[in-house]
C-alpha cells in the first residue's frame, strides 16, 4: 500500500515531467513550422540567392579565417577548397595554433609558403605570433604561426591580421562548396542591420572529395556517423532554420560562419576562457545590441554549403558532445543578462529560456525521467499502462522529428538523391531513439558535471578517419 506523503510526490513528479513534455512538444512543433514555411520562401527565391556576374565586383570583401590545431590529414584538402570559391574578393588566413603535428609543414610545401614581413595590428590580445607566412603560387592566402592558446585566441589571431569588414570562421577540417560565400553573404546585402550568418553544416563522410572539391554526395558506411548525418539535418533544417526568422538564433556553428567585423571587435572578439567560443560569441552580439539599442539581425541560411567530418569512434564522439554540453552551460551562464532581459524580446524571453531548459538541462531531466520511470515501474506506483504511454509518446516524437527532418531535405535540397540512401536514412532516423539518443544524453549530463565542478577547457583533439583529404 502507497503511503499518501508518496502518492502526493508521485504526482507532483508525473505533473512535472507531462508539462515538460507537452512544452518540448509545443515549442519543437513551432519551430517546426517556422522552419517549414521560412525554407519554403527560401526555395521560392533559391536561384535569385546568388546574384549575377556582374555583381561580383560589388560584394564585400571577405577574410576567411582558418583556426588550425593538429590538422595536418585535413587542412590541406579545406584550404585548397576554399581557393577554389568563386567570389570576386576574399582573402584566406590560416591560424596555425601551435601545432604538434606537421600541420605547418603540409601546408609549407602544398602552397609553397615563405616567411613574410608585415605589420600586424593587435586589435585583440593573443598569444605571441612567430612568424607570418605568404605563398608564392596564392597571393590571397596568408599562414600565421603563433603559440598555442586554443581557437578562440586563434580566431582572434586572425582577426588581428585580416583587412577586410566581414570575415568568415572556417573549421580546418570543413569543405566549402564553390557557391558558399555567394550565398552566405546575401542576407548583409538584403539587410544592412545583419550582423552574423550562419551556414548549414552536412556530414562529409561516404562523400567523394578531389582537389578539394566535394564531387559526389555519399553516406557514411559507419552507423555512428549516419546517425549524425540525422542530427545534423534535424538540427539545421529545424532548430536553427526555425529561430532565425524571429532573430532568435543563438548558435552560430565555429564550422562556417560570417560576421562583421567592427561588430565582434566593439564586443571584444572572442572569449578565451570558454570552450564554446563561438555559442557564445553570438550571446554577447545578441546583448551587445541589445543593452545599445542598435537595430541587428542575425540570419542562419539552410543550403548545405559546409561539409565537415564527423567522428567514426565512441572516445571521439563522447568527448565532443562533452565539449558541447560543456560549451552551452559556459556561454548561457555568461550571457546570463539576457534571461527574461525588459529589452531581451525574442531571445531574452524564448530562445534563451529555451536553451536553457531543454538543452542545457535537457540531458538532466531527461535521465531522471528514465530512471523515475523505472522505479515507478518496479515498485507498481504507476500502472504499466502509463509507463508505456509516456515511452511511446518520447520515442514517437522523436521519430517523428528525426523523420520530418528527411522529407523536407527531399522536398527541398535532395542532397541524398538515391532511393536506397533515403531508405538508410529512414532507418537510421528510427534507430536513433533506441539507445544512440540516450548515449549522447549520458555525455552531455557529464559535460552537465564537468561544467558544474568548473573543469577547465581545451583544444579537443579528433580522431581523423580520412573523409576530407
Amino acid at each position: 500500500m502507497v503511503s499518501y506523503s508518496h502518492l502526493t510526490w508521485l504526482e507532483i513528479a508525473q505533473l512535472l515531467f507531462i508539462v515538460y513534455f507537452l512544452g518540448l512538444t509545443a515549442i519543437y512543433f513551432l519551430l517546426n513550422v517556422m522552419s517549414y514555411r521560412a525554407i519554403r520562401r527560401y526555395m521560392e527565391d533559391y536561384d535569385n540567392t546568388l546574384l549575377p556576374e556582374s555583381y561580383g565586383p560589388l560584394l564585400p570583401p571577405v577574410s576567411v579565417l582558418v583556426p588550425a590545431y593538429n590538422e595536418s590529414a585535413s587542412i590541406v584538402a579545406s584550404v585548397k577548397s576554399i581557393l577554389q570559391l568563386d567570389y570576386a574578393r576574399y582573402e584566406v588566413i590560416v591560424v596555425n595554433d601551435g601545432s604538434k603535428d606537421d600541420t605547418l609543414k603540409q601546408l609549407q610545401q602544398a602552397f609553397n609558403l615563405h616567411l613574410h614581413t608585415e605589420a600586424y595590428r593587435q586589435q585583440l590580445k593573443t598569444q605571441a605570433i612567430q612568424g607570418v607566412y605568404r605563398s608564392e603560387e596564392y597571393p590571397q592566402l596568408r599562414v600565421i604561426d603563433k603559440q598555442n592558446g586554443g581557437k578562440a585566441d586563434a580566431l582572434n589571431a586572425g582577426i588581428n591580421a585580416s583587412k577586410y569588414p566581414l570575415f568568415c570562421a572556417v573549421d580546418a577540417d570543413s569543405i566549402l562548396q564553390r557557391d558558399s560565400l555567394q550565398r552566405i553573404v546575401r542576407p548583409f546585402i538584403d539587410r544592412v542591420e545583419t550582423i552574423a550568418v550562419g551556414g548549414s553544416i552536412r556530414i562529409a563522410n561516404g562523400s567523394q572529395v578531389r582537389h578539394g572539391l566535394l564531387t559526389k554526395v555519399g553516406l557514411p558506411k559507419s552507423w555512428l556517423a549516419k546517425f549524425q548525418v540525422i542530427e545534423y539535418l534535424r538540427a539545421f533544417l529545424f532548430g536553427r532554420m526555425g529561430w532565425s526568422p524571429l532573430n532568435g538564433m543563438l548558435i552560430i556553428s565555429g564550422a562556417f560562419g560570417l560576421f562583421q567585423k567592427r561588430a565582434v571587435l566593439d564586443c571584444g572578439g572572442y572569449q578565451t576562457a570558454t570552450i564554446g567560443e563561438d555559442m557564445e560569441l553570438v550571446l554577447r552580439l545578441h546583448r551587445h545590441f541589445q543593452q545599445k539599442k542598435k537595430p541587428y539581425h542575425i540570419a542562419f541560411i539552410p543550403d548545405p554549403v559546409c561539409w565537415t567530418e564527423a567522428p567514426e569512434d565512441l572516445q571521439t564522439l563522447k568527448n565532443q558532445r562533452i565539449r558541447w554540453q560543456r560549451g552551452l552551460l559556459e556561454s548561457l551562464t555568461r550571457n546570463s543578462q539576457l534571461f527574461f532581459s525588459l529589452r531581451g524580446r525574442t531571445v531574452g524571453w524564448l530562445a534563451y529560456p529555451f536553451m536553457l531548459l531543454f538543452e542545457g538541462l535537457g540531458p538532466l531531466l531527461e535521465l531522471l525521467a528514465y530512471a523515475l520511470s523505472a522505479y515507478f515501474y518496479i515498485t507498481g506506483a504507476v500502472s504499466i499502462s502509463f509507463t508505456l504511454t509516456f515511452i511511446v509518446a518520447a520515442f514517437g516524437f522523436g521519430v517523428l522529428m528525426s523523420v520530418f527532418s528527411l522529407i523536407l531535405e527531399e522536398l527541398t535540397f535532395k542532397t541524398y538523391s538515391s532511393n536506397r540512401a533515403l531508405a538508410q536514412l529512414i532507418v537510421v532516423a528510427v534507430l536513433e531513439n533506441f539507445g544512440y539518443r540516450q548515449l549522447n544524453s549520458w555525455w552531455r549530463m557529464r559535460g552537465f558535471w564537468q561544467w558544474a565542478r568548473g573543469r577547465k577547457h581545451h583544444w579537443g583533439a579528433m580522431k581523423r578517419v580520412g573523409s576530407i583529404n
